[in-house]
């Protein structure tokens, strides 16, 4: 039996997520749950530290979920000014304790999500349970994982930064987007597009495609509007963009054979729910040419759960904690 309580961490570009962690009948359970935006703090350390102190049991030890690679135990956050190393999280008592890539932490958490904390997005209910999950999904950036399963029931999270790899146009239109934001980057990478930031990039060169103007710079602005309108240039826009989520999905399952399933998270996709469910994503995901069998055997859902990186960081603390 394991008694510990443990810290447990989802930092993101504009937000982070703490809570205390428990095993209770062999699952973990999660407290004392706080979340504040990164600008709170002008130091990741003081955000932990002010948690901590709010804690009325104090975690021996934990694991924090960063958005970005982690490298010699220190991560510099992808999409925010904080920085951090394990050494430093030493000094505030939690020993072990240490940082995994934050979709690495979603892949550990996607198989324990409650069913009803899933929606399904198409494919059947249930992927191959001795193959392996892909995880992905769009924020504040984009992020990509996968958790490597055996028929011995052996698993291995694989952090990744996927997200960065380039952007694959389907169509003509989409051609034509990739050529407008070369102008821009030069090289572009699926997060230019898939993404907040990115569906503004989004937006942007498809109105220079069609010929007119917008004045949106703000990406909430542009769901909204289509969540209102489909029939609007945001929700063409917003239409296009689960498209290519879709797209970029089957390739990540072609690419890591994630016959378990995908699973869709990030903070977009659950608050655009309806509206992804009738667009073309499934479509665009099953159409791989002579795989589209293969694809139409893989579940796809969107992971409702507010919380599934802090579980994922839980079964990470605690194998940490029992080795």
């Amino acid at each position: 039996m394991n008694d510990k309580t443990l810290l447990v961490g989802d930092v993101g570009g504009t937000n982070a997520r703490f809570a205390v962690a428990r095993m209770v009948d062999g699952k973990p359970v999660l407290d004392h749950h706080e979340s504040f935006p990164a600008e709170t703090y002008p130091t990741f350390l003081e955000g932990v530290a002010a948690f901590i102190d709010g804690c009325e049991v104090k975690p021996t030890g934990g694991v924090i979920a960063v958005a970005g690679p982690v490298t010699d135990g220190a991560i510099d956050l992808t999409n925010s000014p904080w920085q951090v190393s394990e050494a430093e999280l030493q000094t505030l008592g939690l020993k072990p304790v240490k940082l995994i890539n934050d979709f690495e932490a979603l892949a550990w958490g996607a198989p324990i999500v409650p069913e009803d904390q899933l929606e399904s997005l198409g494919g059947p209910v249930d992927g191959d349970p001795h193959c392996t999950v892909a995880v992905l999904g769009p924020g504040t950036g984009f992020g990509v994982s996968a958790l490597v399963r055996d028929a011995a029931g052996k698993e291995m999270a694989m952090p990744s930064e996927g997200g960065h790899a380039c952007f694959p146009p389907g169509d003509p239109v989409e051609d034509e987007i990739l050529r407008i934001l070369r102008r821009r980057y030069d090289r572009v990478s699926i997060e230019r597009l898939i993404c907040g930031p990115g569906l503004l990039n989004m937006h942007r060169a498809l109105a220079e495609i069609d010929g007119r103007e917008t004045h949106i710079d703000d990406p909430a602005q542009i769901t909204a509007t289509a969540l209102a309108d489909p029939n609007s240039p945001c929700g063409a826009t917003l239409a296009r963009f689960c498209a290519i989520l879709g797209a970029v999905a089957g390739d990540i399952a072609l690419t890591t054979g994630a016959r378990g399933g995908v699973y869709i998270a990030g903070g977009i996709v659950p608050r655009i729910l309806p509206f992804i469910k009738a667009s073309p994503f499934r479509q665009r995901f099953e159409r791989k040419g002579r795989f589209k069998e293969y694809m139409q055997d893989i579940p796809t859902k969107v992971i409702m759960h507010k919380h599934a990186a802090l579980l994922g960081a839980a079964r990470v603390a605690f194998a940490q904690s029992e080795g």
